[in-house]
This record gives structure tokens, C-alpha cells and sequence, in this order.
């Protein structure tokens, strides 16, 4: 793997830690709030319910034996002769209490029997929302560490990249211009050879005659005749 990181925006890490950040906030309220909710369901079953529905077995007991008193008392003092009194109402009213109290105790059966399962359920439960809590309590504050960490050496090496940079542009720049004329120097050597106007030929002279022999220093030219008559 190669050693160099290849960052394309700064700005997605910073994005990236407050998106962590706000991503533990929400969790840790919805685990307590899902904490709190378990907690009330299971209270709801093993307590509310579980006094509900013995209360209601009472109930429904001394509704069975109301309704068995009645009866009697129906038989008792309805009968005319030899003449047994049917009671009707008596024996449905009873049938009622009977049914209403063999349901009663079927609830609080099956609130005794899934008390324990309820309890057991939310306990394990509880065990996993404490291992999530822990992932956001610990790795996501160390995450964000790491994070920031990256955010400050990246924000050095970017101002610490910037005026060397700029220096080394200046630098490669005045290289490149100083490099520029010694490059083009057999260029301009060859246009201004190019451009440079054919040699013209001088001119011949043109003389009467032969030109007489100029007197040099220290030589003697003859007398003419005036001179030699003085």
C-alpha cells in the first residue's frame, strides 16, 4: 500500500465529525428511550397486570358465590307445593360468574408464567443496549479524537504548503527565465544570421595613372631646378 494519503476535501472530514457527533446525541436519547420504554413494558406485565388480574380472580370468586347465594335462595323460597322453581336467571348468572372467573384465572396463569420470560428477555436486552452505549460513550468520542487530528495536520501541512509553494514557483520561475536566453541564444544566433544583409563589394578606384610613391620619413626627395639654381 502506498504511504501518501489522497485527500480531496478537507471539508468532507469536518462534515464527516459533526455528522459523528450528532449521530452519538441521537443514539444515546434513543437508548434511553428505548431503555425506558422496555423497562415499562416489563413493569406493565410483571406488576399492573399481575395485580389486575388477581384482583379480578377475587372478583369474579365472590361474583360466583353471590351468584351460587342467590340460587339457593331462589330454590329455597320460590318453590310453591311440590313445585320446584326453575331459576332461570339464577343459574345464568351464575354460569356468567363461573365463566368470568375461569377466564380471571387463566390471565393471572399465564402473567405468572411469562413474568420470568418478560424479565429474562429485558435483562438481555439491557445487556446489548449496554454494549451499544459503550460503542457510542467510547469509539465515537475516538473516532472524532482521530478526526480532529487529522483536521489539525492537514490544516498545518496545508499553511505549511502554502509559502513553499509559492517560494519554489518564484524559484523554478526565475530559473526558467534565466535559462530562457541561454536556450534561445543559437535561435536569435541563426535569425539575425538569417536577416543579416549579403556583403556588398567596395568599389574598384579608378586613377589617372600611376600614383606617385608617397615620401616617407627620413628620405630625400631630389631638388627641383628653382632650388638647385638658389
Amino acid at each position: 500500500m502506498s504511504g501518501q494519503a489522497d485527500v480531496k476535501s478537507i471539508d468532507t472530514l469536518a462534515f464527516v465529525k459533526a455528522a459523528l457527533a450528532s449521530f452519538a446525541h441521537e443514539a444515546g436519547q434513543a437508548l434511553g428511550e428505548v431503555e425506558l420504554e422496555g423497562r415499562r413494558g416489563v413493569e406493565y406485565v410483571t406488576m399492573e397486570r399481575a395485580a389486575h388480574w388477581k384482583t379480578e380472580v377475587r372478583r369474579a370468586g365472590d361474583a360466583v358465590n353471590k351468584a351460587i347465594k342467590d340460587l339457593e335462595h331462589c330454590r329455597a323460597f320460590k318453590k310453591v307445593g311440590d313445585n320446584t322453581p326453575s331459576c332461570v336467571e339464577e343459574k345464568k348468572n351464575l354460569d356468567k360468574a363461573r365463566k368470568r372467573l375461569e377466564y380471571a384465572e387463566q390471565k393471572e396463569a399465564a402473567v405468572r408464567r411469562w413474568k420470568p420470560v418478560v424479565e429474562q428477555q429485558f435483562r438481555e436486552t439491557c445487556v446489548r443496549l449496554v454494549h451499544f452505549r459503550e460503542v457510542i460513550d467510547v469509539n465515537c468520542p475516538k473516532a472524532m479524537a482521530v478526526l480532529e487530528r487529522m483536521l489539525k495536520a492537514l490544516d498545518a501541512y496545508r499553511e505549511m504548503q502554502g509559502p513553499a509553494a509559492g517560494g519554489s514557483g518564484g524559484g523554478s520561475g526565475a530559473a526558467a527565465s534565466m535559462a530562457r536566453p541561454a536556450d534561445q541564444a543559437p535561435a536569435v544566433a541563426q535569425g539575425a544570421a538569417a536577416v543579416q544583409p549579403p556583403a556588398v563589394a567596395p568599389a574598384p578606384t579608378v586613377t589617372d595613372g600611376p600614383r606617385a610613391a608617397e615620401p616617407t620619413a627620413g628620405s630625400t626627395r631630389p631638388a627641383t631646378p628653382g632650388e638647385a639654381q638658389g
